[in-house]
This record gives C-alpha cells, sequence and structure tokens, in this order.
C-alpha cells in the first residue's frame, strides 16, 4: 500500500492519528484552561503509568490547547544526571522566555503589571544564562528572580507574572515530563511554587507525567504534595478503545483488516497505545494491498517485535549490570508482579535484605518500581517477555549471561 498514506505514527511523544481513551483527562485540562478564561482556578494535573502508555502524547496535546488559548508555557523533560539538572535550569528559563515573547496581548497592551511579569523574567533568564525576554529598550531586569536558588527565584518569578496573567485571564503552566527524575532542589521548587500559587490563587499549574511512584516521589518532596495535584493513572487502552486506535486510522484511509488480523494484533499489542502504533505501522507497510490479512499481521508483529526489542527493551537492558540483569531475569519468571520473598528463593539468597542494594538501584534507574508492599515489577510493558525471549538458562547460574544468548523464542504475547 501507498507508504505516503500509512497513517500510524510510532515515536515518543507522538501524537497518533487516533487519541482515544484519554477523553476525561483532556477534559479535565479544558475546564481549568476555561476556568482561568472565568478568572477561577483549579487543581494541577500530574498522570503517571507505565512507559509506552502515552503520558507524554497526552502531557504534549494538553500544552498544546493551553497554547491555543493563549497561556504562558514551558517545557521541560527531567533527567536524572547532573549535567540533566543543570539542563532543566536553562530549559526553564529559556522555555519560559520564549512563552513570554509568544502572549500577544502582552505585546498588544504593555501594562505596568505585564512590563513587571517581564522584568521579573528578565531576570530569571538572565540569572540562567538565557538572555533577556524582549529586545526593547525599555525593559529592564528587575533584581527578582535573581538570587540563584531555584525555590526562591521560581517563587519570585510566579508571583511577579501572576497580576499580568490576571489581566489577561490566562494561565502559566510548566510541562514536566519525567517528574520523578527532576533533582530535589527542583523538585521542591516546583512544589513550593504551584502550592504558594494555589494559597494566592494565581493561575500557576504544574502538569507533569511519570512512573507508578509519582504521588509518592513527591508526597516525600513536600507532604503537601499529596492534595496538590489531581492524580489521573494513564493505563493500557480497553479493547474498544484499542480497537478504534488501530482500525479508525485504517479505515479514515480505505483499508480495512481481516477480522482475524485486526485480533491478532489487538492481542499482540495489549491495549498499549505505543505498540499499536508499532504493529500498525508494520502491518501496513507489509500489505500490499486492503484488507490486511493474516499473513501481514504475523509478518508485522515479527518485525514490530524485533524492532520494540532493538528500540525500547534492550536500550534499558543493556543500562543493568550483569548483577542487577540476573536479578530481572529472576523477575521475568512471574506473570506478573514479583513477591520480593519469592526472588530471594530464587537468587539463593537467605533474606531479602541480601537483595536490596540491586532493587534499590533498579528503582533509581527507573526499570521497576514497587505496585505495593514487598512487590516489584516492571516499569516497561511485556519487559518480563523480552527477557524471556532472549534468555536460555533461567537458573541461577545462566541469569547473569543473558545479555549474550542469541536463542530467539516466539513472541508470547
Amino acid at each position: 500500500m501507498d507508504p505516503t498514506r500509512n497513517p500510524y505514527t510510532p515515536g515518543a511523544g507522538r501524537i497518533p492519528p487516533a487519541l482515544v481513551g484519554r477523553a476525561a483527562e483532556l477534559n479535565a485540562a479544558e475546564l481549568l484552561i476555561r476556568r482561568t478564561e472565568s478568572g477561577l482556578t483549579g487543581r494541577s494535573l500530574m498522570l503517571s503509568g507505565l512507559r509506552g502508555v502515552g503520558k507524554t502524547v497526552l502531557l504534549n496535546e494538553m500544552r498544546r490547547r493551553a497554547d491555543r488559548a493563549g497561556w504562558l508555557t514551558a517545557s521541560v523533560e527531567a533527567k536524572q544526571d547532573r549535567k540533566g539538572a543543570d539542563q532543566s535550569r536553562a530549559r526553564l528559563a529559556r522555555e519560559v522566555t520564549a512563552g513570554a515573547r509568544a502572549v500577544q496581548p502582552w505585546h498588544t497592551r504593555a501594562t505596568t503589571a505585564v512590563k513587571a511579569a517581564l522584568r521579573t523574567i528578565e531576570s530569571f533568564a538572565i540569572t540562567a544564562g538565557i538572555g533577556p525576554v524582549s529586545a526593547s529598550a525599555t525593559i529592564r531586569p528587575s533584581g527578582r528572580a535573581a538570587s540563584g536558588d531555584i525555590e526562591l527565584d521560581l517563587e519570585d518569578l510566579v508571583a511577579d507574572v501572576a497580576p499580568a496573567l490576571h489581566e489577561t485571564h490566562i494561565g502559566m503552566a510548566l510541562f514536566i515530563d519525567e517528574i520523578q527524575d527532576l533533582d530535589t532542589p527542583m523538585l521542591t521548587a516546583v512544589l513550593s511554587a504551584q502550592h504558594r500559587a494555589s494559597q494566592h490563587e494565581w493561575p500557576f499549574y504544574v502538569f507533569g507525567t511519570g512512573l507508578p511512584v509519582v504521588p509518592a516521589v513527591l508526597a516525600d518532596a513536600r507532604s503537601y504534595a499529596e492534595r496538590q495535584f489531581d492524580y489521573r493513572l494513564i493505563d493500557r487502552l480497553s479493547p474498544a478503545d484499542a480497537r478504534e486506535a488501530l482500525e479508525g486510522p485504517a479505515a479514515d484511509g480505505g483499508v480495512t483488516f481481516e477480522p482475524e488480523a485486526l485480533d491478532l494484533l489487538l492481542r499482540c499489542a495489549g491495549g498499549y497505545p505505543y505498540f499499536l502504533q508499532v504493529y500498525g505501522d508494520l502491518a501496513w507497510q507489509c500489505s500490499p494491498q486492503s484488507p490486511i490479512q493474516v499473513a501481514d499481521a504475523e509478518t508485522a508483529i515479527v518485525l514490530g517485535t524485533d524492532e520494540l526489542d532493538r528500540s525500547l527493551f534492550a536500550s534499558r537492558w543493556e543500562r543493568a549490570t550483569p548483577r542487577q540483569k540476573q536479578f530481572m531475569a529472576a523477575m521475568a519468571e512471574d506473570p506478573g508482579p514479583s513477591a520480593v520473598s519469592d526472588l530471594t528463593v530464587r537468587m539463593g539468597k537467605k533474606r531479602p535484605s541480601e537483595l536490596s542494594v540491586f532493587r534499590d538501584e533498579l528503582l533509581r534507574r527507573g526499570l521497576v518500581y514497587a505496585p505495593g508492599r514487598g512487590l516489584l515489577d516492571f516499569t516497561v510493558p511485556l519487559m518480563a517477555d523480552f527477557v524471556r525471549r532472549h534468555d536460555t538458562d533461567l537458573s541461577p547460574a545462566g541469569r547473569s549471561h543473558l545479555g549474550s544468548t542469541t536463542r530467539r523464542r516466539t513472541p508470547s504475547l
């Protein structure tokens, strides 16, 4: 079939052709925008879930809607290392500066409040080494938001921008992806600024995404964070929504699936939006014409599984040390979350505490999470299948050599 008409869009954070099953979250963002236009405020949104469920897609779509409403927006992708922490601050200053330039009412009606906001934004940007927000000679840094302490500076920034936001009936929003990876000073600064804004009814919001541990991470950083956000757990799509996400875009292009082919692709994708896009893209490529047949779907599954292994699973697997790989291989024996007590036995240890070093390292790297007390699971859906596909020996002696094995198993999805 014509590759230029292929509707599927596999890739991190890319908006799929049919953004289905997420109406509740998008409606919540739209409600916040409408309340702000009316001079009211609300709670910020925090999205958590496994990788591949479309959290970043949702975050990007929410920002697009805020941008269309004329909001001052900024986007940050958190990273764990020290360089990532410095980049987060610079990115925040750059994005706030760019966002201020894009607020049309501030350029057409430069009131006293607007000028004060721009002066503080310039101070914030210059402190971060970004440069001025405006080429106008009448705008000079205020000296506010310029202490070098991110918590104090961000609070100053929000406080000084709020009057200009009220005047123009818009909000300011930070969109933070992988928020659990923000360094502690930056995370506490964001939470403190949001908390202060809420207390004073300033239209400043934080939209975040992260792994299932996000509510606990935020609560550890600031105890009031557990009441500060509208938390939404983003899970796999329902069977009906998954079917629409795969079948709908093809139908819009005049292409159909044989029922058995569609069922096979849906079963292998498991309701995960990213997997649906990968398998849908390859099914389109493999099919010479409509309808897409079972043989096309089978080929797409083989090719798609290889692509997922390389692009999603292997990169995370290779980050682990041999001992951590051994630990994850022991987890892969379970069809769902693993009990730490079972892993202790499989790893040949006497006490769960003997596994704590490997467990904590994998938790910090975001490869596993704790869905409950005494339980561990992978943060990437179907990671256990990847481990099993590439393993020839799940005995304790063989687990540390998983990275070098070559035997493949057929997908067990």
